[in-house]
């Protein structure tokens, strides 16, 4: 079964020889901490990425024969981002060390990392969009009819996020820091739009832009990704009359938060069941900035939709109560309890931006350019999707749901056995054998079920006594620890 997984168990980084990609068999079991086998990852992942896209040039920069060629560069970044913390040195020095076993006598070997950051620079970000979307296209794919919602329909979910990166002058032209900073003192910052899939947890597409674009400019950017059948679950950041009727003119269903600054009347409408009403939206008099005058005048002028109440009773939580719109009107083959059911799904984005900020430290980007976080970007995506790939597979073949399969267990997990997979590379039932009991590793090690669980947003662990800096770096002298006490929650008697 994982042989016809694996298209081909034939390394391209077989020249390089086991010094590079991990130790020969005997000693494959040993731990070896976060250094990633490229070779494994290949072995796993291969038959998912286009290598044609990754494919020498005739001509032009890609065109030389170097040492960092495309796909070794390639796999090599998401073996990088794979392994947080780890930098670029030591992508490097893996190389070198092959090159010190197999160079020429006399053969002079450079240390620098200068050859790997400029091969970075080459990979195409043309390239890098269809190797991503041809991932989360493999993911869709496999995801089965139980999976889906109501009548096998597929849900995407929308949300933003910001992301922070190096403070050069580059990336502060194209990202300003927030303007309550002082100039020197902060860093620029990102805000990121990603489509994400209910079914499989893929990040399907993304768009960014800096602080003062807003996040539903950023998702108009991202309605060519949705198909016609698809339902989108959205937070009321992104519920506006232009948004909801332009989804439903490409045949596209909504379930949204109503926003903070409609009224939520029961009274208007016609009753459908309990907190549950048919109502009609009038066409906003004042035209959005981001529509046209032409665009804005094709809308209808009016809007039906359902207005939905939900009432959260979970302890912790800070809402009570939501309200919900949709444009799925049909009662029958919706019914409220349903959809109030699915919007509560809507949390499980949170825990992917999670995973892709925390697990995958995409939280501050490293690169120093905006080429190269653009780069960035579109890797940490490929990386996240490589490991959702694994993910559903495991969940697939040990029919375990895909929601108690743990990310950072499926990280952890693959971290450790890429060597071993890479040394059987020359035994491919071997090899199979090993992938199966990888995948099966990850299926033993589930989420518990923690149902109504609350974290409050309060940290345990106090911040070191340091001032924060106030001018640039550069301008400022010894600073003496701060006596300032740290900020505390209220005070609640005990029960």
């Amino acid at each position: 079964m994982i042989a016809k997984w694996m298209s081909s168990s034939t390394p391209f980084f077989k020249a390089f020889g086991p010094l590079l990609f991990g130790r020969p068999a005997r000693g494959a079991l040993r731990k070896v901490g976060r250094l990633n086998s490229l070779q494994g990852l290949y072995e796993l992942f291969g038959h998912l990425i286009p290598e044609a896209r990754l494919a020498a040039s005739p001509t032009g920069r890609n065109s030389r024969e170097r040492v960092f060629t495309p796909q070794v560069t390639f796999w090599a970044f998401v073996a990088q981002i794979l392994s947080p913390g780890s930098s670029c040195r030591e992508i490097v020095r893996r190389v070198e060390v092959w090159r010190r076993e197999t160079a020429a006598a006399g053969e002079s070997l450079s240390g620098s990392t200068s050859a790997y950051c400029q091969a970075r620079a080459r990979l195409d970000p043309a390239a890098l969009e269809l190797i991503a979307g041809h991932l989360s296209w493999s993911l869709e794919r496999n995801v089965l009819k139980a999976e889906r919602w109501l009548a096998g329909r597929a849900v995407k979910i929308v949300d933003g996020t910001g992301i922070s990166m190096p403070d050069t002058p580059a990336n502060q032209a194209l990202w300003p820091q927030p303007s309550g900073q002082k100039p020197g003192c902060g860093f620029p910052q990102l805000k990121l739009v990603g489509l994400f899939s209910l079914s499989s947890g893929a990040l399907l597409e993304s768009a960014s832009g800096n602080l003062h674009v807003h996040e539903s400019l950023l998702f108009r950017q991202l309605w060519d990704k949705l198909e016609k059948g698809d339902v989108l679950l959205a937070d009321r950041g992104f519920c506006s009359y232009a948004a909801l009727v332009g989804l439903q003119q490409r045949g596209v269903d909504s379930v949204m938060r109503l926003h903070q600054k409609r009224p939520a009347d029961f009274r208007a409408g016609r009753a459908l069941g309990p907190d549950d009403r048919l109502i009609v939206w009038q066409k906003p008099v004042k035209r959005p900035e981001a529509w046209s005058v032409e665009e804005f005048a094709a809308l209808p002028a009016t809007l039906t939709l359902r207005m939905i109440r939900l009432r959260v009773a979970v302890p912790g939580f800070r809402t009570r109560e939501v309200v919900l719109v949709t444009t799925l009107l049909d009662a029958q083959a919706y019914p409220a309890t349903a959809l109030r059911e699915l919007y509560g799904e809507r949390w499980h984005v949170e825990l992917h931006f999670h995973q892709i900020k925390v697990s995958l430290a995409m939280d501050v980007l490293r690169c120093q350019s905006p080429g190269m976080i653009q780069r960035e970007v579109l890797l940490q995506r490929i990386a996240y999707n490589l490991i959702r790939c694994l993910m559903q597979r495991s969940a697939h073949l040990h029919r375990v749901p895909l929601e108690r399969i743990s990310f950072k267990g499926s990280l952890d997990t693959l971290r450790q056995w890429t060597s071993v997979i890479a040394a059987a590379g020359g035994t491919p039932r071997q090899q199979d054998r090993l992938i199966d009991q990888m995948l099966a590793a990850i299926a033993r090690d589930p989420v518990p079920e923690r149902p109504g669980r609350s974290e409050p947003r309060a940290r345990k662990r106090r911040a070191k006594n340091y001032q924060l800096l106030t001018r640039p770096r550069h301008q400022t002298g010894n600073l003496p620890r701060r006596n300032r006490p740290q900020k505390t929650l209220p005070k609640t008697p005990l029960s």
